[in-house]
């Protein structure tokens, strides 16, 4: 067990912390931290081609930039290969040529959204990612503009004061036969 500068063990730090936490959720007498957390969806929030989207955070594996990559024989296109990002073999995937058709263009701020599919890794790139989000679940409404590609991936969205988030449902994407059978 080691000492702080005034003596005291790591583990009565801890403690200290402990108590002090406890003591103040214990004065929220209104409960409306725990209503803020219950009505509150984190996303990472990014650009796909013209359209401004989220994914829920806990989709997310980790955000990284584009890794070099060894193309696959006979894959669509808009599969751009394997790569290793730290020891994990990662399928990398043009996520804006798969669903727009054109090629993402790669610049100093694309990304890949490292994500699981059936327990192996999939990385999807996008033009740019923003950061995360808190969204109050209250401020959702339909998608009302979304492109034809974006049909059954993005149905609702969030308003961040002028901004709209479209929500987009990796599960659908994952799901899609299109998607699946990534052969050219």
């Amino acid at each position: 067990m080691s000492m702080d500068s005034r003596g005291q063990s790591d583990n009565n730090l801890f403690d200290l912390l402990f108590d002090f936490e406890q003591r103040s959720s214990e004065h929220d007498v209104s409960g409306s931290s725990q209503r803020d957390r219950d009505n509150t969806w984190d996303g990472v929030v990014f650009r796909l081609g013209d359209h401004r989207l989220t994914v829920s955070i806990t989709d997310i594996e980790e955000i990284v930039p584009l890794a070099d990559s060894t193309p696959v024989p006979g894959a669509s296109d808009w599969l751009i290969g394997l790569a290793n990002v730290r020891g994990n073999l990662v399928t990398i995937i043009d996520t804006g040529w798969f669903l727009f058709g054109s090629r993402t263009p790669i610049t100093a701020r694309t990304r890949m959204l490292l994500t699981k599919m059936q327990g192996r890794y999939l990385g999807l790139i996008v033009d740019e990612v923003f950061g995360q989000r808190h969204f109050n679940r209250n401020d959702t409404s339909p998608e009302t503009d979304s492109d034809r590609q974006l049909d059954g991936l993005v149905q609702h969205r969030f308003q961040l004061a002028d901004d709209f988030w479209g929500i987009l449902r990796l599960s659908d994407l994952m799901t899609d036969s299109s998607f699946l059978n990534a052969t050219a």
